[in-house]
């Protein structure tokens, strides 16, 4: 089947999704060696120069061995939309295919997986000053945590999957309820429900998801751990140093960047780092299996399993198969489902 992706009309890249340290850049390589395919980063943090080692960026060795696109194309300063990633990632496809090579696209920022597979952002009204003071000063007031509250009352499928810190997340969802009257969570779905499947049968969506919880725990501790050993608090008092780098700046609220500024800021003793960055991960950890469960149309790769490798590998292979089998008309096309 070499090459058959390139010409397929049905398959036009593969989705390869998961929660941190499930083990997706390893098993991305093997899938590009396997397929002839090249890795378009669905990572929002990967998206920024001089934030490699807290980001467990893919080595200069690796991207050598494979391409890939959409790492280190911004400055920590700067932002990076969904719609931004979108754009990029659909001019990608074409151009990836066009080489003869397969667009495999890897990551667990699943907002960037959401707009891409879903067709585009949900429609949203855009951001009121006047309603983002008054969240502001009921916060200063009462604290985040009353806001949270609030939401919790208005829109608690939003609230449930926020962290009360996630003061960003929270303003917003508020927000949009003041402003429409609807929680977001019912714009989200609504949104989910009339996109056609055709897209999420165009890029079929892989999900890494490991059985046991314990043994996803263990990698984001040895990842932290072996973060911290090749000089993270390096990395981040070099990013600290500049003058236009800020603590609510998106690059500075990735995971481990954010408590490591705090740290470093003195809010809490540095000795904490290590339990609050692991910590923070497991929730993001969370989140993203919370997310991608959610999802219908996903293949469900066991992430701890002893030959996950060689079983991802055989089902793309199949998907794409599936795709050029001739159904009862005699046209070819897959039907893209959970499968386990």
């Amino acid at each position: 089947m070499a090459n058959l992706h390139v010409t397929n009309p049905h398959i036009r890249a593969i989705g390869l999704a998961g929660p941190t340290a499930s083990g997706k850049s390893a098993l991305a390589l093997a899938l590009a060696d396997a397929l002839g395919a090249e890795i378009i980063s669905v990572d929002s943090a990967l998206v920024y120069r001089d934030m490699d080692i807290g980001t467990a960026k893919p080595t200069l060795a690796e991207r050598a061995a494979v391409p890939h696109h959409l790492i280190d194309i911004r400055d920590p300063a700067q932002t990076y939309s969904a719609a931004e990633f979108v754009a990029d990632a659909e001019r990608l496809i074409d151009d990836i295919r066009a080489r003869g090579k397969l667009p495999l696209l890897v990551g667990g920022t699943m907002l960037y997986f959401k707009v891409l597979l879903q067709g585009g952002l949900d429609t949203l009204p855009p951001a009121d000053p006047n309603v983002r003071r008054q969240i502001e000063q009921q916060a200063a007031e009462q604290g985040w945590p009353a806001v949270h509250a609030e939401l919790a009352r208005v829109d608690p499928v939003t609230a449930a999957r926020l962290p009360p810190g996630d003061t960003q997340r929270i303003q917003r969802a508020l927000e949009v309820w003041k402003l429409t009257g609807k929680p977001l969570a019912s714009l989200h779905t609504t949104k989910l429900t009339e996109a056609k499947s055709g897209q999420w049968q165009a890029i079929p969506l892989f999900s890494l998801e490991p059985a046991s919880r314990t043994w996803l725990h263990e990698r984001i501790a040895h990842r932290f751990d072996t973060m911290l050993a090749e000089g993270f608090l390096d990395e981040m008092a070099a990013l600290r140093a500049r003058d236009d780098l800020k603590p609510d700046l998106p690059s500075m609220r990735c995971v481990g960047y954010r408590q490591a500024w705090e740290a470093l800021d003195g809010e809490y003793p540095l000795a904490e780092l290590r339990e609050r960055g692991i910590a923070a991960t497991r929730q993001l950890a969370k989140r993203q299996l919370t997310w991608l469960r959610s999802m219908p149309l996903r293949h469900v790769l066991q992430a701890d399993a002893p030959e996950v490798v060689k079983q991802a590998v055989e089902a793309v292979r199949r998907v794409i198969d599936a795709a050029y089998a001739p159904n009862a008309n005699g046209a070819t096309g897959a039907t893209v489902g959970v499968t386990q």
